[in-house]
């Protein structure tokens, strides 16, 4: 047998693996990786090297990108495949060569995904990608007032409303102009994350290393800041850190799903710091701003959208991550039926979508049992960290429905599938999808499962 060309393999790889993440994921990491060696171990079995740019991008793919590498490898050689990941650059310059123009640039780009990274600013949240209407006009001028002049207009600034409408997309937008500009003491938290370290502090006496950590920033961005409210010692430290940073001249930006007014247990002080600044509220999505929500989310997944298309789509469903999952649901379908994305296959979906939100549907914690039930596994076990098939397969499964049939967002699938991160959900997703698209067993599966819970 011919050996691969490992360059070949690799195109095929990448080509594979591009249609299961979002470009931003691909981009920002997966671009930076190359097939550094492929050999043969036995008559049956490979080993493959995958080179990565810098030890950052290395853990990265390594922790979240390994079984789908791993799987698109297997698929493309034909062969079950080891893999093991290294920093090894694909370019070997010869002492005498100079950078060249693209070299600086991808060594640019790399030093700023690093830093995106670092801060936990969310890649592809930038303002280029926000659209924007009169329902949040004025926070999207606002936040690039702030991102114009951190620390000067509008500190603090306090977006508020419901789920979905594009709070914490401004709010990371900010973060990427301020790293931009070279501004990198920057810091992006969700309330959850400041009580966890805070509580994680006053665990381990190390308090004075997380007033380090927080206190000194030049911004500080806090997603879902209500959920402090009624933990008095967390307020308490908030409210010094808080001081700190804007008495140092730093920027600092919240959001909420409620005005600090309505915010239930949280203490006078704070809302009277929170009031001091600009408090602006982005008001569900009109039908224009839908129509480009759904243009810009199709455009992200690959999906060519005729007009009539983006306006029924928008005309039946009213939020951002509602169009999301929707446009899963869309491809997963197209490519399951192998049906063309056209008027008829939106109309019978949308129906189908409006008719199941009638009906009663089973609680997540329902859908667990019976995917344990289909599979005969325990709930730590497939909710666990195990990475062998037979719970993560049962994983995905349950991934794609919670994704495709219940419409939440990948972080809640995340969060209720043991805390795996979006990435991973994404691609346990995609993985369903493409194996339901060829093997009647995986279809049958879901059946069985929907019937379950449906009882």
């Amino acid at each position: 047998m011919q050996k691969p060309d490992k360059d070949q393999v690799w195109h095929e790889v990448l080509a594979s693996v591009r249609v299961a993440v979002s470009s931003a994921t691909y981009n920002t990491w997966l671009v930076h990786t190359h097939l550094a060696s492929l050999r043969k171990l036995d008559e049956g079995r490979y080993m493959a090297e995958i080179g990565c740019a810098s030890s950052f991008v290395k853990n990265t793919v390594e922790e979240r990108y390994f079984g789908l590498v791993q799987d698109s490898m297997a698929k493309t050689i034909g062969f079950p495949c080891d893999l093991t990941f290294s920093v090894k650059s694909a370019f070997m310059p010869t002492k005498t060569s100079q950078p060249t123009p693209l070299f600086e640039k991808e060594e640019e780009g790399e030093i700023l995904m690093q830093k995106i990274a670092r801060v936990q600013v969310r890649p592809g949240f930038t303002f280029e990608n926000f659209a924007v209407s009169t329902t949040n006009q004025m926070a999207h001028a606002a936040a690039e007032a702030v991102a114009r002049e951190p620390g000067a207009a509008y500190n603090p600034l306090f977006i508020w409303g419901g789920v979905g409408v594009g709070k914490t997309h401004l709010m990371h937008a900010v973060g990427h102009r301020l790293l931009g500009r070279g501004v990198e003491k920057i810091l992006a938290v969700t309330g959850e994350d400041f009580t966890n370290d805070i509580v994680e502090g006053i665990r381990n006496k190390t308090t004075q290393a997380f007033r380090g950590k927080y206190r000194k920033l030049q911004a500080l961005f806090v997603d879902d800041i209500q959920f402090i409210a009624g933990k008095e010692s967390v307020q308490q430290e908030f409210f010094h850190t808080f001081n700190a940073v804007v008495g140092g001249g730093g920027q600092i930006i919240m959001t909420s799903d409620k005005p600090p007014s309505e915010i239930v247990k949280l203490e006078e002080r704070l809302k009277s710091r929170f009031e001091a600044g600009l408090i602006v509220d982005i008001a569900p999505p009109d039908f224009e701003l839908r129509c480009a929500i759904v243009q810009i989310k199709a455009q992200q997944k690959g999906l060519g959208l005729e007009e009539s298309l983006v306006q029924t789509i928008a005309g039946n469903i009213d939020s951002a991550r509602k169009v999301e999952g929707f446009l899963t649901r869309l491809m997963s379908e197209a490519k399951i039926k192998n049906k063309p994305v056209d008027l008829d296959f939106v109309n019978s979906l949308l129906g189908k979508k409006i008719e199941e939100e009638k009906r009663e549907r089973a609680t997540p914690e329902q859908l667990i049992d019976a995917v344990c039930s289909q599979y005969a596994i325990g709930r730590r076990a497939l909710l666990g960290k195990g990475r062998s098939r037979i719970f993560a397969r049962p994983r995905q499964m349950l991934m794609y429905i919670l994704r495709v049939e219940y419409n939440l967002p990948l972080e809640e699938v995340g969060r209720l599938v043991g805390g795996r991160d979006h990435s991973t959900v994404l691609h346990g997703v995609d993985k369903i999808a493409q194996m339901a698209s060829m093997d009647e067993g995986t279809r049958g599966d879901i059946s069985r499962i929907k019937n379950t819970i449906r009882g």
